[in-house]
């Protein structure tokens, strides 16, 4: 388990060659108030003087202390190796290999080291120092030296020192593998223990706190630390230590280390003779260094796991920044036919990357033309926009001066056309939300399928621009297509069309059926010849009505074969009076009252070129059934022509946009993008991708190589 302890401080000369606090490494951290005593207690654990000392702020940056324990046949080998002579030598990390078998240089090094960065009057700096100390009298260990807590500034100190150096302790302490080590002084009110109090912070239950109270030979005379050594104060899990320092008026005589440590033993031995064999530097020592191991036991298998999971993200990162490009002729073409196909892929729906959180690609265009487009035609209503009066003009203005015997067809044409024409619009709203979703294809693509594009922006920029101008080639051909269909179903009413004749067939069988009920329903007093009315009034026959003589009567009353049931009832003459005889049971109909010219009294001269006062009346049975047939006929062949667009226009689209730029994607990126004069410029990477590639691979190399520290660890050490 010995070996425990330099495997951690293995990872940390690991992680520190690339600047990182990603992993979270067992350590102890010293924390206390300013003047303490902390740094004594580090001199005792080490054995020697190298810690800048005096009054006032002296600490000032975080110092990471890792001790060597090493046996006299490691000592002699890195002896001869280095040419050194000595049996205690230190190293830091910025001074590279340099050895120090001087300790005062040591302690020069770091005064140095810290007026370097936090200048020389009293300000503070949260970048450590590390210093690795070699040496056969000291336990394996890693401790972090930190600034005193303080509450007034002095010196360069700005006004917030404290909030400053309370931010720089909570940085190491809040990390859930470390140990804190809360240092107080003996001479002072444990219950007033700043480095308690913060320790408390961030362990409330004080699985990870040691207390430590330094300068019990400086209490008041007549009192004595008892009752605090023996947790009865305040109790801390891991124990209370207490350690008797080396005074100022000691060091500036140059005592030995070795000698206070003499000296505290016969202390405690004289003052706590109960207590002497559980306190004092080595118990101190050994505590700290049992703990340690068994924290890093404890934390080891998290942080290999923590080590492994970190190397597969840097190893990811790193390929997504990619190799540094050799052959640029070839990196482009990859580049460009790997957006190619990533595009065409996400129209098919066969992308690497899926969607989760909303359509796109081909399953939004899909979309776009069964649920967008199909149910803004369904939403047209094949009468909007024409009232029963739009009806009976259109009738009226296309007879001409003479009075009409039938409806004419260029009444039906007319209408039906204005109707078709309102389907024109959400068509080519349909072809403009299909080009905007080619468009948002192509982010889709630079964000999640080609991480390679964001290397080069002046490629990515390019590609965008490409394939944005070829859709925006595309659209007008797209929507001149899409105008054509509409234009096509306007320039023939076909009125011969299978589902036409169908439903006008159905059509005029109903009215014929509704006639002849009427007819039965009439008074048997009442002669069924008297019934009939002519427009004028008048009675009129059967025989007396005109048999149609026109094409569209005969397209209405024709079936796609010989004709219909009613057509061979009345000799083959056309079903054109069933029209005409429909019940009065539908003459009451929502808006049956419309404004028309009224008549010229009688009696009373008029003014022909007055315009004539309309009147509000009902609609004549007659004028009544014209409009409906008219309005049903509309409505047929309405739904007949909205059935085709709704088909049509969604092929136009895809043969037209859609597929016409998935074939042409790539010889179109090729053509515009692979010249040899503007390679040099489209695979320029931008200003930190290297830099982060450096950084991303260097990380990487000490992930794996702290992984392999941490395989090294059988099993056995582990216990």
């Amino acid at each position: 388990m010995e070996a425990l302890i330099p495997v951690i401080n293995k990872l940390q000369d690991v992680f520190n060659t690339v600047g990182a606090d990603i992993i979270q490494l067992p350590q102890i951290v010293v924390v206390g108030t300013q003047s303490s005593g902390k740094s004594s207690v580090l001199e005792s654990l080490v054995g020697r003087d190298i810690l800048p000392r005096g009054t006032g702020i002296v600490t000032r940056r975080p110092l990471i202390l890792q001790l060597v324990h090493i046996d006299s046949e490691d000592r002699r080998k890195t002896n001869e190796e280095n040419g050194i002579d000595g049996e205690e030598w230190g190293k830091f990390l910025h001074t590279k290999n340099k050895i120090y078998t001087d300790f005062e240089q040591i302690r020069q090094e770091i005064e140095a080291e810290t007026e370097r960065i936090s200048g020389n009057n009293k300000g503070i700096s949260d970048e450590p120092i590390h210093l690795k100390v070699f040496s056969p009298h000291v336990v394996n260990l890693t401790l972090v030296d930190l600034p005193g807590i303080t509450k007034v500034p002095v010196g360069d100190q700005p006004k917030d020192i404290e909030v400053q150096i309370k931010d720089l302790i909570l940085k190491y302490i809040s990390n859930p593998n470390s140990i804190i080590l809360a240092v107080t002084a003996a001479n002072t009110d444990m219950a007033t223990s700043e480095a308690l109090k913060v320790a408390r912070e961030v362990d409330p239950d004080g699985r990870r706190t040691l207390a430590v109270v330094t300068k019990l030979d400086l209490m008041d005379a007549g009192t004595d630390a008892m009752d605090v050594l023996m947790g009865r104060v305040i109790p801390v899990k891991l124990g209370i230590i207490g350690i008797v320092n080396r005074s100022q008026l000691d060091i500036n005589q140059k005592k030995l280390v070795a000698d206070s440590i003499r000296d505290e033993y016969a202390f405690l031995q004289r003052k706590y003779p109960s207590l002497a064999n559980r306190n004092g530097t080595k118990y101190l020592a050994r505590t700290l260094n049992r703990l340690l191991m068994h924290h890093i036991r404890d934390c080891l298998p998290e942080l290999k796991t923590r080590i492994n999971v970190l190397a597969a993200q840097y190893q990811s990162l790193l390929n997504s920044y990619g190799e540094p490009v050799d052959d640029k002729n070839s990196t482009l073409l990859q580049l460009i036919t790997k957006f190619a196909a990533e595009y065409c892929h996400t129209i098919e729906g066969t992308a690497k990357y899926i969607e989760t959180t909303e359509l796109c690609g081909g399953a939004r265009i899909c979309y776009i033309f069964h649920e967008t487009f199909g149910r803004t035609l369904e939403s047209v209503d094949p009468l909007g926009g024409l009232t029963t009066i739009d009806v009976l003009t259109a009738i009226r203005n296309a007879t001409g001066p003479r009075p009409a015997l039938f409806v004419p067809e260029v009444s039906f044409e007319l209408l039906v056309k204005r109707q078709v024409k309102r389907l024109e619009d959400p068509s080519l709203r349909c072809v403009e939300l299909v080009h905007e979703e080619m468009q948002r294809i192509i982010q889709h693509c630079s964000n999640y399928s080609t991480q390679e594009l964001l290397r080069f922006p002046k490629l990515h920029d390019a590609i965008v621009e490409v394939v944005t101008s070829l859709l925006r080639k595309r659209l007008p051909v797209t929507n001149e297509m899409v105008h054509n269909l509409v234009a096509i179903e306007l320039a023939y009413i076909n009125t011969k069309h299978p589902d036409f004749a169908d439903a006008c067939g159905l059509m005029n069988n109903n009215i014929e059926e509704q006639r002849r009920n009427r007819m039965r329903d009439l008074p048997s007093a009442v002669p069924r010849d008297k019934s009939l009315k002519g427009p004028g009034g008048q009675s009129l026959s059967p025989t007396d009505l005109p048999a149609p003589e026109g094409e569209f009567a005969k397209a209405a009353s024709s079936g796609p074969q010989s004709g219909s049931v009613s057509d061979q009832a009345d000799g083959g003459t056309g079903n054109w009076r069933g029209m005409l005889k429909k019940g009065d049971e539908n003459v009451e109909r929502s808006g049956g009252s419309h404004t028309l010219p009224a008549s010229p009294q009688k009696g009373h001269a008029v003014n022909l070129l007055d315009v004539p006062v309309p009147v509000s009346r009902k609609l004549s049975a007659r004028e009544q059934r014209d409009c409906e047939v008219i309005e049903r006929l509309i409505k047929s062949y309405f739904l007949i022509v909205r059935k085709n667009i709704q088909d049509s226009v969604p092929k136009a689209v895809m043969h037209f946009l859609v597929n016409h730029v998935k074939d042409c994607l790539q010889s179109e990126l090729v053509g515009q993008l692979y010249k040899t004069a503007l390679l040099e410029d489209l695979l320029t990477e931008s200003e930190d991708m290297a830099q982060r590639r450096n950084e991303a691979a260097d990380m990487l190399k000490a992930l794996q190589k702290a992984s392999q520290v941490i395989a090294e660890i059988r099993e056995t050490h582990l216990w």
